[in-house]
């Protein structure tokens, strides 16, 4: 085991483990660490606790210290110069007539490098861009491009639900979600229903995918013949989240046919169902398929 402290840069970035050292680091703590990029300001959000070494991506960088008020003051005022920074960029990048959506500005803790985030339809030749920045900042510059989810998690909004997106609250990672998954919840097949702003599946599909699959696999499907405690009958409707299912069963009283709401607990299936067909229009089916490989 390897102690470690969970340290992150962004309010809803991923986590990333540093070794503590000697310090006495809490959750809540600013800290000031060696990265890839360099010196970085960052957030515990993890106290030290131990954690197996299959974990850890090796080599484990320390925490330097934990911050002081003169690096609180510096971060303040790197966050203060990037919204300038953000106005000169895009100037340029209107100067040169470029194809390219500017997002987000970044600058390392130790002013070594300014990081422009930017979103494109293609390739888009910057080195002229590059060439001026650096002249206006006297420091290393980067272009970033990053896809469409990474712009709604840096910009944000409010999802169809009518809350804050989740990439931005919460949410560290992107997890691959499919059009599997909307079918599997039952879910209308429309672009328009279940895709985020960013255009691309919502990430919400995948909250609760675990449970859709451990009772799918156990409820009896549409279509399949079972029995119950009042005869056999045909399964013409499932639901996951009630754990139920509809059974059409012969009217003990006429020849009618009556249907009737049991458990799925309380019925056993006798023939397999093959599950509802799904009869959709093959301009929707084609919106599907575009926006699950670009989501992919």
């Amino acid at each position: 085991m390897v102690k470690v402290v969970g340290v992150r840069f962004k309010k809803a970035g991923k986590i990333y483990y540093f070794a503590p050292d000697d310090l006495d680091i809490k959750a809540g703590d600013s800290v000031i660490v060696e990265t890839i990029r360099g010196i970085e300001y960052g957030n515990a959000v993890l106290g030290i606790k131990e954690v197996p070494e299959e974990e850890i991506v090796a080599p484990l960088k320390k925490v330097i210290r934990i911050a002081t008020n003169e690096d609180i003051k510096r971060y303040n005022e790197n966050i203060a110069k990037e919204g300038e920074a953000f106005r000169i960029c895009q100037e340029k990048i209107n100067n040169h007539g470029l194809g390219m959506k500017l997002i987000d500005v970044e600058y390392t803790f130790d002013n070594n490098k300014v990081i422009f985030y930017f979103t494109a339809d293609g390739r888009v030749d910057f080195r002229e861009l590059v060439k001026d920045l650096a002249g206006v900042f006297k420091t290393r510059i980067e272009l970033r491009q990053i896809g469409v989810r990474d712009e709604a998690k840096m910009i944000s909004g409010i999802g169809p639900c009518g809350k804050e997106l989740c990439c931005a609250t919460f949410l560290g990672d992107f997890e691959p979600v499919s059009i599997k998954m909307a079918k599997e919840q039952s879910l209308s097949l429309n672009p328009a229903k279940i895709s985020g702003i960013c255009g691309r599946l919502m990430c919400c599909l995948k909250y609760e995918q675990d449970i859709y699959e451990e009772v799918g696999a156990k409820l009896p499907q549409v279509g399949a013949m079972v029995e119950t405690a009042e005869g056999k009958g045909e399964v013409v409707e499932s639901s996951v989240l009630h754990e139920s299912v509809k059974v059409k069963m012969d009217c003990p009283d006429n020849n009618a046919k009556t249907i009737k709401k049991f458990s799925m607990y309380d019925v056993k299936e006798i023939i397999p169902g093959k599950g509802k067909s799904l009869d959709i229009d093959e301009r929707i089916l084609h919106d599907l398929e575009q926006l699950e490989e670009g989501q992919m």
